[in-house]
């Protein structure tokens, strides 16, 4: 089975915990990275060597680096507490140092899970001793007002012991003569945040790899674009042909698509030609299947009003685009049995019920137009207005007004749509 290298970011102690467990990371290969201050595992991420994925330590270090995160082409992922974390700690605590756990006080993402220990052993912990953090991730949180949390409840006789699930909180604990305990990463967590991780690499590998066909519609007659679509191959790492005068189809894969269009290479490739470019990106497990679905994102991109824009359809279904100016995503697909039956009675497309319930979804008012219905679905108003006309014969879209205009004309139907969701 093919090997998994993860690279790990947290605090010296918790990579050293690691290392007894190694031997059960069936296929994984760990390379380290330790910070002093979880602030400054942003700073880790810009040195990582290459890996297959990122495994945090706990929530600061991940939160602290998800909007760099965010642009890498592999996944991450942080171990999470959970009631497990909370009550091996107490337990611990409790036969080890004989402390009541109404002595203890605790810090930690999420207070539901000290509640819901306390519910399930009957055993109360007062409130005022629970320091909950998540509200205040990722760049809120003050390290120091958590060590004061802490700190205070000592100093005034309040508690016994203080229980952190931040590194450099039980350093500085510890230099202030406060009696504290790290959150215990129970190992089962630790496995089975690994074999998590481990699962995100290879499903990303896999749709890394995945064919992706491409068409590019153009409306210039002219013979010197040779260079610019050497450029565009050479980008993609693919492979294409030409079709007709207006169209070329490439190949390549996934991973090097979504490469190009999440950063400037795709913007700075379309700017550079001159006139009027469609191109619709396709992802599928075979090249019929993304050729197919590269056709459909191709329609779209040629009903845009942009002059130069792209559309991806994915192997799932979902349009995203258009690029490079924005990335909404269409869901093209519905698998619920009652929308079938509801699109079969109305005679219209499931797809175009299916975007039609995402159009409704999304908007702020309930009260919509034709044109921007058609706006949305990326059709032309009179087929809009066929499937409107339809939907209103079955009472699933009503006419609740009029919009005037102010040039000559009818006044426009305001719609409502009456459908479940």
């Amino acid at each position: 089975m093919e090997r998994i290298k993860i690279a790990v970011i947290g605090s010296q102690d918790f990579i050293q915990d690691l290392h007894p467990l190694e031997p059960h990371m069936t296929n994984i290969e760990i390379e380290p990275y330790t910070y002093q201050d979880p602030y400054l595992s942003k700073e880790l991420i810009q040195h990582l060597k290459p890996c297959d994925a990122i495994f945090f330590s706990g929530a600061l270090p991940y939160y602290y680096s998800k909007d760099i995160c965010d642009q890498l082409s592999v996944p991450s992922l942080f171990l999470e507490q959970d009631e497990m974390a909370v009550t091996s700690t107490l337990l611990s605590i409790t036969y080890h140092k004989k402390i009541p756990i109404d002595r203890i006080s605790i810090d930690l993402m999420d207070a539901i899970f000290t509640r819901h220990v306390s519910m399930d052993i009957n055993v109360s912990m007062p409130g005022a001793h629970v320091l909950e953090y998540k509200e205040q991730l990722p760049y809120q949180l003050d390290l120091s007002s958590i060590v004061q949390f802490h700190y205070s409840l000592h100093q005034s006789g309040n508690t016994d012991m203080a229980i952190t699930s931040i590194h450099a909180v039980y350093d500085r604990l510890k230099e202030m003569g406060v009696p504290a305990e790290r959150m215990v990463d129970p190992v089962r967590s630790l496995l089975n945040g690994f074999q998590k991780v481990k699962s995100l690499a290879l499903l990303n590998k896999r749709k890394a790899s995945m064919i992706s066909a491409i068409y590019l519609s153009h409306d210039q007659s002219r013979q010197d674009y040779k260079k610019w679509l050497q450029s565009f191959t050479h980008n993609i790492q693919g492979s294409g042909k030409k079709i007709d005068h207006h169209t070329y189809l490439f190949y390549s894969t996934v991973g090097h698509i979504e490469s190009l269009v999440s950063h400037h290479n795709f913007n700075d490739l379309i700017s550079n030609w001159d006139g009027r470019m469609k191109i619709g990106f396709g992802y599928g497990t075979t090249a019929i299947e993304a050729e197919q679905n590269a056709g459909i994102a191709l329609r779209f991109a040629l009903n845009d009003p942009l002059g130069k824009c792209g559309y991806i359809l994915t192997d799932d279904k979902n349009l995203l685009g258009p690029y490079p100016k924005e990335t909404k995503i269409q869901r093209l697909k519905n698998n619920d049995p009652k929308l079938f039956d509801i699109a079969k009675e109305i005679k219209i497309s499931p797809g175009n019920l299916s975007k039609l319930m995402e159009f409704s979804r999304k908007r702020s008012s309930s009260q919509f137009t034709a044109a921007e219905l058609s706006e949305y679905l990326q059709i032309t108003r009179r087929s809009t207005e066929r499937i409107i006309k339809k939907l209103v014969d079955h009472g699933s879209i009503k006419v609740v007004g009029e919009e005037m205009t102010y040039q000559q004309g009818r006044p426009r139907s305001i719609y409502k749509l009456h459908l479940p969701y």
